[in-house]
């Protein structure tokens, strides 16, 4: 599972449902959710 930043828990975590999405600009990004606490995540990059 890929790892993204938490805003809520602050963290580095797991990001769950994680789905790979592109960018406006054609650059790689993931969405997904925290385990934790249920907010959304969302990391760019591969």
């Amino acid at each position: 599972m890929p790892q993204g930043y938490c805003v809520k828990c602050k963290k580095k975590q797991e990001i769950k449902d994680a789905k790979k999405v592109t960018l406006k600009n054609g650059k790689p990004a993931t969405k997904g959710v925290c385990p934790k606490c249920g907010t959304k995540m969302f990391r760019i990059g591969g």
